[in-house]
């Protein structure tokens, strides 16, 4: 089952978008190791050059994090269609979102997920976390039975909200605004499981996010 594009997106454009998206997630610690090493090249800084190392450090970790996270979240991740370690995806959700404000709780139940569910599942992270900018847990659930996968994210904190664009985008249709680098996750996270013939929705109940996702077939995955 093959999932189209709504006709105000041309498949181009969702590719420009989603890079415009990794690019932005990219700068800051990009941004941050220039920077240090131009404290480490001034002789007369001499006295911030351990701060710079550390920045440089934590910097190489964080950007190290996202490149490994989008490689499998948007990209092919891989070659064939396989089953994926569910704990390494914890390690790469877990590595990604180490700086965020909300503590992740990870009860995935399924031993591996197919490739398709697990990118769903790390894209529905990624709108969990951006749900809970002021804190709070991530709880991040998944069950399969078969290639047949269930994924639960639940965000509960202080002003946990979904803004109206992410939530139209994720059930497949264009903002009023149009998708721009920050909506174009949401749309791409429904496009994947509809691509594989399954369903995601989101709902919100006070300062509690739901998302849940469904995937019937590992077949027709995006990638």
């Amino acid at each position: 089952m093959t999932a189209e594009l709504p006709a105000e997106l041309a498949s181009d454009q969702l590719a420009a978008l989603l890079c415009a998206r990794l690019c932005h997630d990219l700068v800051s610690p990009v941004s941050a190791l220039g920077a240090a090493l131009s404290v480490l090249d001034d002789q007369d800084s001499s006295d911030m050059h351990d701060d710079a190392m550390e920045l440089v450090r934590e910097s190489a970790r964080q950007a190290q994090a996202k490149l490994e996270f989008a490689r499998l979240a948007f990209g092919a991740g891989g070659s064939a269609p396989a089953m994926l370690d569910t704990r390494e995806l914890q390690r790469l959700t877990e590595a990604m979102f180490s700086a965020v404000k909300p503590q992740i709780v990870w009860k995935v139940e399924a031993a591996g997920l197919e490739k398709t569910s697990a990118r769903l599942l790390l894209n529905l992270a990624i709108m969990g976390v951006d749900a809970a900018p002021r804190g709070g847990t991530v709880t991040i659930e998944a069950t399969d039975n078969g290639g047949n996968a269930r994924i639960r994210v639940v965000s509960e904190g202080p002003r946990a909200r979904l803004e109206e664009a992410a939530g139209v985008a994720l059930d497949g249709g264009i903002p009023e605004n149009g998708l721009d680098g920050r909506s174009i996750q949401p749309f791409y996270t429904g496009l994947i499981a509809r691509t594989a013939g399954g369903r995601v929705s989101g709902r919100v109940d006070e300062e509690r996010v739901e998302f849940a996702a469904l995937v019937d077939a590992p077949e027709g995955m995006i990638g």
